[in-house]
């Protein structure tokens, strides 16, 4: 359980650290200093690599999560916080599969095309699906670590 616990813990930070990042401190940044072709090439090449680590800690929590899950004997045996947890966890997965799979394809192509138009609103898209999956990432990481208290 503990190496379940530490891997479920170190998905959890990269994805959501990797956010608020992206989200708080490059996109004011790169918006300001960098022409759209330039910003929108540097958020395609820079989605590339932080989706590799996202899927891998997708994977991670889900598997470690469950694994958990099972080791403390199921959904019945435990709290309240851990149920939250799954409907948060699950909710950011869906919106980054849409995210992956929808916009973030299309800006690809759209920055492969030097379509900037196109690459700006996919990188709007983006934005807010980012920024709605670091909110619910903030409020899991509060629940898993407050909710026992909170639902007690």
């Amino acid at each position: 359980m503990p190496l379940a616990l530490s891997l479920h813990l170190l998905a959890a930070v990269i994805w959501v650290g990797g956010m608020f990042f992206a989200y708080q401190c490059l996109r004011p940044v790169a918006a300001r200093v960098l022409e759209p072709p330039q910003r929108l090439t540097l958020w395609c090449h820079l989605f590339s690599r932080f989706f590799v680590w996202v899927w891998v800690a997708v994977v991670t929590l889900v598997v470690s999560g469950h694994g958990m899950i099972a080791l403390m004997g199921g959904m019945a045996r435990v709290g309240l916080h851990i149920h939250v947890m799954l409907v948060t966890g699950y909710l950011m997965v869906a919106l980054f599969l849409h995210l992956y799979f929808a916009p973030y394809q299309r800006l690809k192509k759209a920055v492969g095309a030097s379509d900037w138009p196109l690459a700006a609103t996919q990188l709007n898209q983006i934005r807010r699906f980012v920024g709605i999956n670091l909110l619910l990432g903030l409020i899991t990481v509060v629940n898993a670590v407050a909710g026992p208290m909170l639902y007690a």
